[in-house]
């Protein structure tokens, strides 16, 4: 069977200007907070009609900062979502001039190097990129969750809210903001450099958190944290495309599993925060709640101006790599994998993205665990609380858990590690984040029920840090690994919505009864998921594996390349990783 042909042409629109898209974001957010600020509770009917305002407004700006012509904007939006995570689908000079294009990227690379030499080079990448990313998503997670704290301080009462499910509705709005602008983020990461992007973002968000502290009624409110999933939806798949850039298809869930950790980390440095920040209540007339708001908000945006110097970018351009090093990386990546190949956008790999189960079962696997892992991180310190605890007291409750929680997921991605299986140790994780939530529903004392939201966290932190990366290490060429990772945020944050809007007043009786068995479901789905994936990529292995030798072996030597694109996971000799 002949494989398609793949077409070499793409639409490449000017590169767009860093100030006027930060300044285009700033001002959106700005001016969002000041037109619904002053709007009483009573017109909250019209916050939809100013959201859709702002989201065009906003697309608009950044649309002739991209320098995009008007006319061309929506297929240009239409045409690049599949490309928008995938590495090198554009390059500043054009693929087609390219005399490389066609070519596979081995062909131009250094062919062969020492061990010491590769050792000492993925040493030094590790020391130089995943510190500092790890350290933006700690704090992105910490300014996404730290509103859990501020409610136990008093934020909706002083803002003059009184149903209590419109916690539920701002969480929801946050999800929103982050699926509707992940894509047009992706795509402006495409032109620009990582370095230049991601600080650019931090800064953003960083501004916006710290408004939240100014909010003072329920449409600002609600602004205010559907501009917080806008301006963070970057973040997460930048960085993993920035680990695809820089590591083989087996080390990058162990990279992907220290940076989640963040997230955990930011749970258990969150509750001993916000214990101490609101302390500061009646300081400059503000209350406490605000102070988390303000302090968290500036500490991101002084960190985001620093990324500027420490952020890497393309390896082409990174200044801690030397030639040789360049060299190195790019053969030992296209031995392994296709990150460093020159790849052609083709609606073909979109296609061969939607039309591979495996990539809808990765997507299904993110919606059955993003559904208890976001209730948890967003609801956690309710859900102490409710254990008969005072406020400050569930705060700082919080902390063991996160701090448990993140060692698991470095128990989790080394024993991935070790015994080379994702599947089997996302289904152990899930398992025990059943059996804790089995507990809290269990059992009828304080300390019983505590010790569950021990296992519930750790278990269903660590499965999502070993899912996350499961698809950057199966889905192959790069344009169909781009359509299946949108695809798997996107499903996978309907899930959080979804779980977000479940966990709301009229269901927390019995101590949140009904949430926790929604919970359990999503995750018996989650692993249910998992074990599909094992078993059938473990029977597509075996079924290739009794090809080799014959055909088989003769089509990977001379036709794994066509027309400058791999075949990827379609090419008879490729192995999934389980």
């Amino acid at each position: 069977m002949s494989p398609p042909s793949c077409s070499p042409t793409f639409y490449s629109p000017t590169p767009p200007r860093l100030p006027a898209i930060l300044l285009a974001i700033i001002f959106g957010v700005l001016a969002a907070l000041h037109l619904v600020g002053g709007v009483h509770a009573r017109a909250f009917w019209s916050l939809p009609t100013i959201a859709l305002c702002g989201i065009l407004k906003t697309v608009g700006y950044v649309a002739r900062a991209m320098g995009a012509r008007q006319p061309d904007m929506l297929a240009y939006f239409i045409i690049q979502m599949a490309a928008a995570a995938s590495p090198r689908l554009h390059e500043k000079d054009s693929l087609q001039s390219s005399p490389i294009a066609s070519r596979p990227a081995s062909e131009n690379a250094a062919s062969s190097f020492t061990a010491e030499e590769e050792n000492n080079l993925v040493r030094k990448i590790d020391w130089h990129i995943l510190p500092g990313l790890t350290l933006l998503y700690l704090i992105s997670f910490l300014d996404r969750s730290n509103i859990g704290n501020a409610k136990l301080d008093g934020l909706l009462t002083d803002i003059g809210i009184t149903d209590g499910a419109a916690y539920n509705t701002s969480l929801a709005l946050y999800f929103l903001g982050y699926v509707l602008f992940e894509i047009p983020a992706n795509i402006v990461l495409k032109r620009l450099n990582p370095k230049l992007w991601l600080p650019t973002l931090t800064i953003a968000w960083g501004i916006t958190a710290t408004l939240q502290g100014l909010v003072t009624n329920e449409a600002g409110f609600y602004a205010a944290r559907f501009f917080l999933g806008v301006s963070e939806a970057g973040l997460f798949p930048g960085c993993i495309f920035v680990f695809s850039m820089y590591y083989k298809r087996n080390e990058r869930h162990w990279r992907v599993g220290v940076f989640f950790g963040g997230a955990a980390l930011a749970g258990a440095f969150g509750g001993v925060l916000a214990y101490g920040i609101t302390q500061m209540g009646g300081v400059g007339g503000e209350p406490g709640w605000a102070w988390i708001f303000f302090l968290e908000g500036i500490f991101t945006v002084l960190v985001g101006l620093s990324a500027y110097y420490w952020v890497p970018g393309y390896p082409h351009d990174a200044k801690f790599l030397t030639d040789r090093d360049r060299e190195v990386l790019i053969a030992r990546l296209s031995s392994d994998s296709d990150s460093a190949d020159k790849e052609p956008f083709t609606w073909g790999g979109v296609g061969h993205a939607f039309k591979d189960h495996f990539v809808w079962a990765y997507s299904l696997l993110f919606h059955g665990f993003a559904f208890p892992l976001y209730s948890l991180s967003l609801f956690l310190p309710t859900i102490i609380s409710g254990l008969g605890y005072a406020s400050w007291k569930a705060q700082l409750l919080t902390v063991p858990p996160y701090s448990a929680a993140f060692f698991l997921i470095l128990f989790v991605a080394w024993g991935s590690h070790k015994s080379d299986r994702r599947g089997l140790w996302i289904i152990l994780s899930g398992v025990l984040g059943i059996v804790g939530y089995i507990v809290i529903l269990s059992t009828s004392t304080a300390g019983k029920r505590y010790v569950g939201t021990f296992f519930a966290v750790m278990g269903i932190y660590a499965a999502n840090a070993l899912l996350l990366s499961w698809p950057a290490e199966n889905v192959s060429p790069q344009t169909k690994r781009a359509t299946a990772t949108g695809m798997q945020i996107f499903i996978g944050d309907i899930g959080a919505i979804a779980g977000v809007l479940i966990y709301r007043p009229d269901f927390n009786g019995h101590f949140f009864r009904r949430p926790h068995i929604i919970a359990i479901g999503y995750t018996v789905f989650g692993i249910a998921v998992a074990s599909y994936l094992w078993i059938w990529m473990g029977k597509e292995n075996r079924r290739r594996a009794a090809l080799k030798g014959g055909e088989a072996g003769e089509f990977k030597k001379e036709k794994n390349f066509v027309e400058g694109v791999r075949l990827g996971d379609r090419d008879p000799s490729y192995v999934y990783q389980l």
